[in-house]
């Protein structure tokens, strides 16, 4: 028998295999680079979409709770994944594709706003589609069917106080026996006092600080007097504009929720209409004094669509919220801040270690009782 070559047999076969029609040739280096970047981009566009988003504090009015260069972690999966409502370049957050919007639509979450809640969610007063606009952080302070007001700079919900809670800073005149008594820097920093400013009396200061600084100031003894920095002058800017209401004396302001009716009156229509007809894409005026239409029909009642929320900054006179806006829809609620990831100064190139994975609090900030009712009587006003 003739003896077979193993060798070119092994030759032929891989030959053969090679002239297969259906064999599948070797990928580039750069087409497996392109294919493992695009595989990539889907995972975290799904991320983005569905679990959590991330976020850098621009301003500070959220201090000192949150810090201008922290990097906050956003949960989507709280409220719930909300579904995109316009089609625009990944990550590119103000361009959008013209004329391509989508109806509202938010998957189930496992819990729901509440108050006390760090929310991200998308400027009201910005145009576009509502998941392009710009991102706002604010604290959550009034819940659908709740009245809210600030009375003499503190906030009353329901006729309950909230004073201002742990972390939060606001204006406080503070009078000192000489004008040349000074607190030392270190103490300052120590205190996390944000800046202390001259007023026209040289013995008293105008002093952006939190309940807690104020409390240890209040222990030195050349202090004479701590008060509150009120503002009583009406401002125009702020919602609904009519009013007369002032930054550290406004309301009552009803928020209305989803399913609440509520009457359309000449009085309420400055803060109804508006939201009626941009949040609620109804088209509402008013006709008379007495009379007003939706949609073309005449009616003296409206039932609201979804719910409504009204936030405010930690740093309350230093931030533009809904006192100056109105309420906060619920279709543009992005997600809850949960946790600080990162934090640096933007004057620093070191970060701020104690501040790296550290939580975002809650209902925890509110305090049951003002400073006021805690420091000396002989200082407080």
């Amino acid at each position: 028998m003739p003896s077979t070559n193993t060798s070119d047999a092994r030759v032929r076969t891989r030959a053969s295999d090679e002239e297969r029609p259906d064999a599948r040739p070797e990928k580039s280096s750069l087409r497996q680079w392109v294919e493992a970047f695009g595989f990539a981009l889907v995972v975290v566009l799904v991320l983005r979409v569905f679990i959590f988003a991330l976020f850098t504090i621009p301003t500070p009015s959220m201090e000192r709770n949150l810090l201008v260069g922290d990097y906050l972690y956003v949960s989507k999966l709280h409220y719930g994944p909300r579904m995109p409502m316009s089609v625009g370049i990944p990550f590119v957050q103000s361009w959008s594709v013209p004329g391509i919007e989508f109806p509202y639509t938010r998957l189930p979450g496992f819990g729901a706003v509440e108050r006390g809640d760090a929310i991200v969610f998308n400027y009201p007063p910005d145009d576009g589609p509502i998941d392009r606009r710009m991102h706002y952080i604010k604290r959550v302070m009034g819940m659908p069917g709740d009245s809210i007001s600030v009375r003499e700079k503190v906030v009353h919900i329901n006729d309950q106080a909230y004073p201002l809670g742990h972390g939060m800073q606001q204006n406080w005149l503070v009078t000192k026996e000489n004008a040349r008594y000074q607190i030392p820097r270190p103490r300052r920093e120590e205190l996390n006092i944000s800046s202390i400013q001259p007023t026209s009396d040289a013995r008293t200061v105008r002093m952006t600080a939190t309940p807690s600084a104020i409390q240890a100031i209040s222990e030195l003894p050349w202090i004479e007097q701590i008060r509150p920095e009120i503002t009583s002058q009406p401002q125009a800017t702020l919602y609904p504009g009519d009013r007369g209401y002032s930054r550290d004396n406004y309301g009552p302001v009803f928020i209305p929720g989803e399913g609440t009716t509520v009457e359309l009156t000449a009085d309420n229509w400055a803060v109804y209409g508006p939201v009626i007809d941009r949040y609620e894409n109804r088209n509402a005026r008013q006709m008379t004094d007495s009379t007003f239409a939706i949609d073309g029909q005449e009616t003296t009642t409206y039932t609201f669509r979804q719910n409504y929320y009204f936030v405010m900054g930690d740093n309350r006179d230093n931030s533009q919220d809904s006192r100056f806006w109105g309420y906060v829809p619920e279709d543009h609620i992005v997600g809850k801040a949960i946790v600080t990831y990162f934090s640096r100064s933007p004057s620093s190139v070191v970060p701020r270690f104690g501040r790296i994975l550290r939580p975002i609090d809650d209902v925890s900030v509110f305090r049951e009782t003002s400073v006021l009712q805690q420091i000396p009587a002989t200082v407080a006003p």
